[in-house]
């Protein structure tokens, strides 16, 4: 970990020396960035120690069904793509970032003991749909405050540092659950306590996070979050379209988790298998992120969809137990060569006074398509077997890949 933490801090540097001629304002020296960045990492630490455990909880505490997994992970990811347009509008509006942002991390929190106290699935949907109404808040103020505090040609270097120490959080977040599990195989609700310590710590963190100056006193009217789509770049347009139909295939992550369950590995083997995944995801997203400021953001974005297409069909057809670590490293990647770089690429195509409004239209969009991914996945497996939800994702990624090849052509010189 000590290891990690200094291949981190070298990349740093690296930027640092790099990037020295181009702004004063690098991203070492970036404070909004970097606190934000320790801010997901204690966040995701918290979330992450119970994301691998909690279908399993449901599964084998609460007897709930795999399409009542899908049915709450869908409804959780609704409310927090319905509220991610309106708080991203909403802080365009007040020209104000912050209260998003802590409301958002608070209720992500609070939520995780109330999972603990469950008893049925119903309880578990609602303490999700708490968390989820957090995520939805704090997104698009969060990520838009990233894009307010750098310049323009370091975009993809702040959103690929801010995932990269996101996801180192989501890598030490499982190894305490590991840990735990060791010593207390069979309590896993206790682990649900625990992990409210570092989500409050990640609130606490946000107190010391200075709204970017040159925000203040920039208020404007209200308006419809959704009418702005009518503001929006076709290119941005086609983007979002794009994006939209490979979510309406991509359903959460618990389905890969519960395959590698289903394929013989213990409870530990799976979250160690995550962990694997989130080391890669945050060691490769810094470099990916980085190398979008120097190359096209689009053959990125394609590029990881073709990755996510080979690693889904494989996923759906292998049950051999080694292949799960060859492929949940291969999904780092491909996770690392789009969430920040697709965020990124959203800001470059959205007006200046924009940017929460056009990443959470981004979000809503793309997140309600999930919403269906998700239901149909579950609902596939148990009518079908667990090969489909991956075969259908894998499909789905091809046809995305192929249409943002065309999305974004000569409208991408208004990148930037």
């Amino acid at each position: 970990m000590v290891d990690l933490v200094l291949f981190h801090a070298q990349i740093l540097k690296e930027w640092r020396i790099e990037l020295e001629g181009k702004s004063q304002n690098t991203i070492f020296q970036n404070p909004t960035v970097v606190k934000l960045g320790f801010v997901s990492f204690f966040a995701d630490v918290a979330s992450e120690m119970l994301y691998p455990v909690t279908p399993i909880f449901l599964t084998t505490v609460l007897g709930a069904s795999m399409a009542s997994v899908g049915l709450i992970e869908g409804i959780a990811e609704s409310i927090a793509s319905l509220l991610k347009t309106y708080s991203g509008s909403w802080s365009d509006r007040l020209s104000k970032r912050k209260p998003f942002i802590i409301a958002g991390y608070f209720f992500g929190a609070i939520s995780k003991p109330l999972i603990g106290m469950s008893g049925s699935w119903s309880g578990v949907l609602f303490a999700r749909g708490i968390d989820r109404a957090g995520k939805g808040l704090r997104s698009a103020p969060r990520d838009a405050m990233i894009a307010d505090s750098v310049v323009p040609e370091m975009r993809g270097a702040a959103f690929g540092l801010h995932r990269g120490m996101d996801t180192l959080g989501a890598t030490v977040g499982p190894l305490l659950a590991v840990l735990f599990l060791s010593m207390n195989p069979s309590d896993l609700r206790s682990l649900y306590f625990w992990a409210l310590i570092p989500g409050l710590f990640s609130v606490l963190i946000l107190f010391s996070v200075k709204e970017p100056t040159h925000l203040q006193g920039e208020a404007r009217a209200w308006k419809n979050p959704f009418a702005a789509w009518g503001e929006m770049s076709p290119s941005f347009k086609r983007y979002v379209f794009a994006w939209g139909v490979f979510s309406f295939t991509n359903s959460s992550d618990v389905f890969l988790l519960m395959k590698a369950k289903a394929s013989g590995h213990s409870t530990q083997t799976v979250i160690l298998l995550f962990c694997a995944y989130n080391l890669t995801y945050a060691l490769s997203s810094p470099w990916l992120g980085q190398l979008s400021d120097k190359i096209s953001r689009k053959k990125l974005l394609v590029g990881g969809l073709f990755v996510f297409a080979l690693v889904y069909g494989s996923f759906g057809l292998t049950t051999t137990p080694w292949h799960f670590w060859f492929l949940f490293l291969c999904y780092g990647i491909y996770m690392g060569a789009t969430e920040g770089v697709g965020k990124a690429l959203a800001v470059d195509l959205a007006p200046k006074n924009r940017k929460g409004t056009a990443l959470g239209l981004l979000g809503t969009i793309t997140g309600i398509c999930t919403i269906i991914a998700s239901t149909v996945a579950g609902t596939l497996w148990d009518l079908a077997g667990s090969t489909w939800p991956f075969i259908f994702g894998s499909a789905g990624a091809i046809l995305a890949a192929l249409l943002l090849v065309v999305a974004i052509n000569k409208d991408e010189s208004e990148k930037r």
